[in-house]
């Protein structure tokens, strides 16, 4: 009796292979035999029919299941003749170098699924989810139609807050639910504990973002970044939660409980945390997605342990997937002995996915972890830290000897096929890595009853309006009151007897500053509290709204990234020569605004959207009231200005005081630890310097700061 609960029927739909019964129960033939394979046997365990199916399957299916590329959908294609299946699925070839993710050549889908054995391929594009659903569904049907019927798994980068889009982090907001930035969610659940609750909105998000997943048929999550944020210049700050590592420790533990459920099953959206083991610890800033930045320093005794660490034990704890290491290397020369359960850790100078010593002897043998490694993007061409003198051929070795199974965004079956040939990577290797792979889609019910979704129902649950509301919740929590002089907020009615308000939104780039302006107006009018006039000079309140912006993502700036808020700043370049830096355009209008309504007695409240820990000595003294927000909808802003919501988020990182907190001398070494969070760099500090900033009122912007009223 037990046998048959466990195994129950499910409900299977083929589209172009048969249903064959067995013992008066239905299975999937994929592979057109007429009879059963262990493989197609649902009461098998996972591990089972991973196992089996290996075993049938030939060294080009085994190479392309270990490649995951990203893939456009047809609806993408503006030339609708390089499209099949009605238009859903994109067979356009483009051809190598054209842009900058084409490393080889791209071919078609129907190509890339039958003839290259590709299974696994990134999401990027921001249809509806009945659009997404019906893509995913095509692309099974055409897997169905292979020789094992192998089907395949999407998987994408976070979709659920809100950004501006940036390729390969933000490809996607505002079709699912859309919360405030991870920045942002960790100021509302921070705030939270501080008011003697717990973080259980991370929890609320991770599981209502996870029905919506679920429904559409992206059953893999690149997400969430378990990095600590050590070294405030990195332009990744705003993907992480911030800079505590017990909070995003218990963070990562719910958004894979949340994502993933207590076991992985056929409902779990399977989640790769990342970058292993925490990028925090930048060389200044750099990022490794560039040469400039390949370096992961530690020169703080125990700050691996300590700081770095933590999240990812939590990740595997909790049973993550999967796990991506960083593109960077550990630098021998710019750090101290680190160590790990008591041992030494010999750094390897290459790239942690090519490290054997920290994916095998630390995560595997130390932390336990079970699940498969997936690399980061192009580390067999372009950001191969360490290997670069290796033949790509070579770099796959390197890599999947090292313990990586899936390479990311890369079509490459050629060299990966060329040093299995060369006997450079054991068949064994490629077979354990296979049943992982497969083992993860077995388990997520992609060969029986979830190889397809119902696109009506994908409508209906991102539709339901509790998860909206859910999520501006959040934003309204997340909205963190730094500054109050003399009570100016909250702007009640009987503050604002007889009261006009300007509103004004600036952005480092002034086109996005006039429709920035033109919504937030648009929603400060919907709120109806406020009485507005487009004239500063009649204004009693101004209320400046701003998104600063520094650095770019895949390019390393000419020196320092810049981190005050600033217009045509001189700097000087790494080379010595000059250029000029600007994060924020209209700061001489920004002033004369501010000075126009405190010259007539008013008020300035002005609000900065955190997502690097930013400067503020140019735009604080300026504001009698002061706000961060973490990509926070306007609206929600407005609504704690007015007193509608009493205020509860709280910094989730720490802010600098000034440039000599993180200067940096002609050695490269920063006067504070890039390895070390905001709130332990005092310890480490020069004589009579301190870390965080302070304002006028004497308040301290450190890791916690949070007013309320």
């Amino acid at each position: 009796m037990q046998l048959e609960h466990r195994h129950k029927q499910p409900n299977l739909e083929v589209r172009v292979k048969n249903i064959i019964e067995v013992d008066g129960l239905k299975f999937k033939d994929l592979n057109n035999s007429g009879k059963l394979e262990p493989y197609e046997d649902w009461r098998l365990s996972p591990t089972e029919r991973a196992e089996n199916l290996v075993s049938l399957m030939n060294l080009d299916e085994k190479v392309g299941m270990m490649l995951i590329h990203y893939r456009q959908m047809g609806l993408s294609q503006k030339d609708k003749s390089k499209t099949s299946h009605d238009g859903v699925l994109d067979e356009a070839i483009v051809e190598k170098g054209e842009n900058i993710f084409a490393a080889s050549k791209i071919w078609g889908t129907t190509h890339t699924i039958e003839n290259m054995h590709l299974r696994h391929f990134i999401h990027r594009d921001n249809w509806s989810p009945a659009q997404m659903a019906e893509w995913i569904n095509t692309m099974n049907e055409v897997c169905e139609g292979t020789r094992l019927g192998i089907p395949c798994l999407i998987a994408s980068n976070s979709r659920n807050e809100n950004a501006e889009a940036v390729f390969g982090m933000n490809d996607a907001a505002g079709i699912f639910s859309t919360w405030p930035g991870t920045l942002g969610l960790a100021a509302a659940a921070k705030g939270d504990i501080k008011n003697g609750g717990d973080s259980s909105l991370i929890s609320q998000f991770a599981q209502i973002a996870h029905d919506e997943w679920d429904a559409t048929g992206i059953r893999k999550g690149y997400m969430y970044m378990a990095d600590v944020a050590t070294d405030p210049r990195w332009q990744r700050t705003y993907g992480t939660f911030g800079e505590d590592p017990e909070f995003i420790a218990d963070a990562i533990g719910r958004i894979i409980d949340g994502f993933q459920g207590e076991t992985l099953g056929n409902h779990s959206i399977a989640l790769t945390t990342k970058h292993f083991p925490g990028g925090g610890a930048r060389e200044n800033g750099f990022d490794p997605h560039y040469e400039e930045g390949k370096w992961n320093l530690y020169p703080t005794p125990g700050s691996l342990e300590t700081y770095h660490l933590p999240p990812f034990r939590a990740a595997v704890e909790h049973g993550t997937s999967s796990m991506m290491p960083y593109y960077s290397i550990p630098s021998i020369k710019k750090s101290v002995v680190q160590q790990f359960e008591g041992e030494d850790i010999p750094f390897e100078e290459v790239g942690f996915t090519f490290n054997h010593y920290f994916i095998q002897h630390i995560l595997r043998e130390k932390l336990g972890f079970k699940g498969y490694i997936n690399s980061d993007s192009g580390v067999t061409n372009k950001m191969c830290w360490g290997v670069e003198h290796l033949s790509e051929a070579e770099r796959f070795a390197k890599a999947i000897n090292a313990g990586t199974d899936l390479v990311a965004d890369t079509n490459d079956v050629e060299n990966l096929k060329l040093a299995i040939q060369n006997g450079w990577i054991s068949e064994k290797r490629i077979d354990e890595a296979n049943v992982r792979l497969l083992t993860e889609m077995f388990t997520l019910g992609l060969f029986d009853d979830r190889t397809y979704v119902s696109p009506e129902h994908a409508t209906a649950v991102v539709s339901n309006p509790a998860n909206w509301d859910a999520a501006y919740e959040a934003h309204k929590k997340s909205v963190t009151v730094l500054k109050n002089s003399d009570r100016t907020l909250p702007l009640t009615p009987d503050t604002l007897t007889g009261k006009k308000i300007y509103v004004e939104v600036f952005h480092k780039e002034p086109e996005r500053a006039a429709s920035y302006t033109e919504r937030a107006r648009k929603e400060c009018q919907e709120l109806g509290q406020f009485t507005l006039t487009e004239k500063v000079e009649e204004a009693d309140i101004a209320i400046l709204i701003l998104h600063p912006k520094s650095g770019a993502y895949f390019t390393a700036t000419p020196g320092l990234l810049e981190l005050e808020i600033c217009e045509k700043k001189t700097l000087t370049a790494l080379d010595g020569a000059m250029y000029e830096e600007t994060t924020l355009n209209g700061m001489h209008h920004l002033k004369e605004v501010a000075d126009s309504v405190h010259i007539r007695g008013g008020k300035v409240i002005v609000s900065v959207n955190v997502i690097l820990p930013w400067i503020l000595a140019n735009v604080e003294p300026l504001a009698d009231a002061l706000i961060a927000g973490y990509d926070t909808f306007y609206k929600a802003q407005f609504e704690v200005m007015a007193g509608n919501y009493r205020p509860v988020g709280v910094l989730p990182l720490t802010l600098p005081a000034s440039e000599a907190v993180i200067a940096v001398d002609e050695n490269g070494k920063c006067v504070s630890r890039n390895d070390v969070p905001g709130y332990d760099k005092d310890k480490y500090m020069p004589e009579g310097l301190e870390y965080a900033y302070k304002d006028s009122d004497g308040n301290i912007y450190k890791l916690g700061h949070g007013l309320t009223y």
